[in-house]
């Protein structure tokens, strides 16, 4: 089967969209299926070991407007529309957001007569605050592009509610859950808390931007008063990064920057007594996963489909108590580490049972064959 993948390539533009375009498109082919990535942008990530020839990827043109805001260009357009209608494809699967492109492809595509396939990554909150209300907008922005596509991926069943509102057909919505690699992200021996010098170590990965609410959790831990040997490990980068840098300079806070190397990236969760997601608004978070798959403890708010995916297998806490719920999660695992181990164990058989990688591929792949029979079924033999 042939598919042609939309999606993010650069760590930099599409963030966790980046990481989940990587690791569907890699495993579609490691179940023989002939994958094109097309994506804006290069990879700003270590090379991949064993990339062939036949791993072939589509540069287009594009204009980073803001963050992951990107305006495809005319010529990009063209490139793509040109591939499409040469019939190189059995499906086409996009990663929205990806570009302006958006709301041009499922049309494209339905006029070709080629299933279009969209996993929309976009966040959500159904509370009503600010950031909420502007992913609102997002959302009801895409709603009339969605109602055109032959499926829509979304994560959980909040995020399936939201779209149904907003009337996207039921038959069109699938709940696919991100995967992970529970081979790769899984328990192991760690020596990176000797390197930091650490004999507890709680840990947020991801983009330090607003929403995120990095600076909370740092005034929490700090709030709490660890002793000098436990630490707080803040992985990543983006727009807060340098303003809490300069803020926080408590040697129990440590910050590394973006850490491109994967196994450097598990290593530190392999070592990690905790993990926290203190998001405003979030998907499903690919970090929280590979933070759970490797047995972390994981403390997430309720936003999205995150407190969904945790509930029952880690500390859940409600956003609009942020501040004093992530303050009494951080003392309770000071104060009680024997609760340690065991949410770890639970976050790793949640995973397990409901997000795994290979779970996930086998359920892509069925949607791609049930669409691609169906057209071919609806589609008229010519003599």
């Amino acid at each position: 089967m042939r598919v042609a993948w939309l999606g993010h390539k650069s760590a930099t533009l599409g963030g966790g969209m980046a990481t989940y375009s990587r690791e569907i498109t890699a495993g579609l082919r490691r179940k023989g299926l002939q994958v094109t990535f097309f994506h804006h942008g290069d990879w700003t990530g270590q090379p991949r070991d064993g990339a062939s020839a036949d791993e072939e990827s589509v540069p287009l043109d594009s204009i980073s407007l803001v963050k992951t805001v990107i305006l495809s260009t005319p010529r990009a357009k063209r490139k793509l529309a040109d591939r499409l209608r040469r019939h190189e494809f059995d499906v086409v699967h996009a990663s929205f957001w990806f570009s302006s492109l958006d709301f041009d492809l499922p049309k494209l595509c339905r006029e070709l007569g080629i299933p279009f396939v969209a996993t929309f990554h976009v966040a959500f909150d159904r509370r009503r605050n600010v950031v909420a209300q502007v992913f609102s907008a997002a959302y009801r922005l895409y709603a009339p592009a969605l109602k055109q596509c032959d499926r829509v991926i979304v994560f959980g069943a909040g995020q399936r509610d939201v779209l149904l509102k907003l009337g996207v057909p039921a038959q069109t919505l699938l709940t696919i859950p991100n995967g992970v690699d529970v081979e790769k992200y899984s328990p192991g021996p760690s020596d990176r808390k000797r390197r930091l010098g650490a004999e507890r170590l709680f840990l947020f990965m991801g983009r330090i931007d607003a929403e995120k609410n990095v600076d909370v959790l740092l005034e929490a831990f700090l709030h709490a008063d660890p002793p000098a040997s436990t630490k707080l490990l803040i992985m990543g980068s983006g727009t807060e990064r340098r303003r809490l840098e300069r803020i926080y300079r408590d040697k129990r806070v440590l910050f590394t920057g973006h850490i491109a190397e994967e196994s450097e990236r598990i290593a530190i969760l392999r070592a990690a007594d905790a993990f926290f997601l203190p998001s405003s608004v979030e998907g499903l978070s690919l970090s929280m996963l590979e933070a759970m798959s490797c047995g972390v403890a994981t403390v997430a708010t309720d936003v999205g489909s995150d407190g969904e995916a945790l509930s029952g297998a880690g500390i859940v806490i409600d956003p609009s108590k942020l501040a004093v719920e992530l303050e009494m999660a951080i003392r309770q695992l000071l104060d009680l580490p024997f609760l340690i181990p065991e949410l770890g164990r639970l976050a790793r058989q949640r995973v397990l049972e409901r997000f795994s990688l290979d779970r996930n591929l086998d359920a892509l792949i069925a949607v791609y064959e049930e669409l691609v029979t169906s057209r071919r079924t609806a589609t008229p033999v010519r003599s």
